[in-house]
């Protein structure tokens, strides 16, 4: 797949089907859309395209109004989402930033200067929900009639719904996972959901891991190059592979039981911690920021002590053990990394 920032790029071709949206976490909704799209390219004899933005339409206005309570949470990072839109056999996808120039434009310009000018849509597919456009200003019809005038197709794809039999309470009411819902179904047992970006961010903000993977049709999991730390972990007897989180509001925080791939043949146990690190001086190498730091439970020999740095790794984030806590000491610290890792070890054996 070809990726680029902006379309003003020699490589970006002349003429695509398209899709648009932000595509966060790449769920099952989500792949629904880009396996049509993929067939009405091939028809056409055009590449797919995906545009989508960086930030977050509502990270910009969170900023802009300093309300960073607007910003959503954020299910996967820019690496991820390009990583799942190409194993979705996307041909090309436009990194389009969202600023004020852009949020000002009319609905009208959108079409003219980003969709005709920009990328040649021959044909456009939308979700059912789709508005653009300065103040939200362009919706379905809108673009429907643009279509007509100015000779691309528009389709529109109804929600995406994932079912499970009896139940009838929302996913937003789901106990957490292993717990009875008060008729006496489990976590996971609903039926009629729409699925969506909102939904996945609610089951991983609550925890519920195994319903996000129904959503995302796949486990929940963060890759990317494993940088250094403050190698406290290594002192205290737990070594960490640490990839950073580049928003400062993930979906989901907290300590889970996790498999890594990309160290050997085969993933690898461990556990880790998602978050800020409360335990941690807030002024250390990292700055604050999110990082998911991994303790595999066995180390891979073949590493060695320093073998993982730069490594591109893959973390599935399967079961969530508890929130993060902030202890009083590091002696505190390990007792509860030890607690942690015993906890990750049962519950691995528990489904072997």
């Amino acid at each position: 797949m070809k990726v680029f920032r902006g379309f003003n790029h020699p490589g970006v071709a002349p003429a695509c089907a398209l899709t648009i949206g932000n595509f966060d976490g790449v769920h099952r909704g989500h792949q629904a859309m880009l396996a049509l799209l993929k067939s009405e390219a091939q028809q056409r004899s055009v590449p797919s395209c995906v545009l989508t933005f960086e930030p977050h339409p509502r990270d910009f206005f969170a900023a802009q109004f300093k309300k960073p309570e607007l910003a959503p949470a954020r299910v996967g990072t820019l690496r991820d989402k390009l990583d799942d839109l190409a194993k979705c056999g996307v041909d090309q996808t436009i990194v389009l930033s969202f600023d004020g120039k852009l949020a000002a434009q009319s609905p009208q310009t959108f079409v003219d200067t980003v969709l005709i000018q920009g990328l040649g849509a021959r044909y456009v597919l939308v979700g059912d929900d789709f508005r653009f456009g300065a103040q939200r200003a362009g919706d379905y019809a809108f673009l429907d009639a643009a279509g007509d005038t100015q000779g691309f197709d528009v389709a529109r794809m109804n929600s995406y719904e994932i079912s499970y039999p009896h139940a009838r309470h929302s996913v937003s009411s789901l106990p957490p996972e292993g717990a009875q819902a008060a008729s006496g179904r489990p976590s996971g047992d609903f039926h009629g959901l729409r699925v969506s970006s909102s939904a996945v961010r609610d089951a991983l903000g609550q925890g519920r891991m195994q319903d996000a993977a129904r959503l995302l049709g796949r486990p929940y999991c963060i890759s990317g190059h494993v940088v250094h730390g403050r190698k406290l972990g290594r002192t205290l007897g737990f070594k960490t592979l640490n990839l950073r989180f580049a928003h400062w509001k993930p979906a989901a925080s907290g300590i889970f039981a996790v498999l890594v791939h990309g160290l050997g043949d085969r993933p690898t146990q461990g556990v880790a911690n998602l978050g800020v690190r409360p335990s941690l001086d807030p002024t250390d190498v990292n700055g604050g920021r999110v990082l998911l730091e991994t303790h595999c439970l066995d180390w891979p020999a073949a590493l060695g002590p320093e073998g993982a740095y730069g490594k591109i790794i893959r973390v599935e984030l399967l079961h969530k053990l508890h929130d993060e806590l902030k202890y009083d000491s590091l002696d505190a610290l390990t007792k509860g990394i030890n607690q942690d890792c015993d906890d990750a070890r049962a519950w691995f054996a528990a489904r072997i």
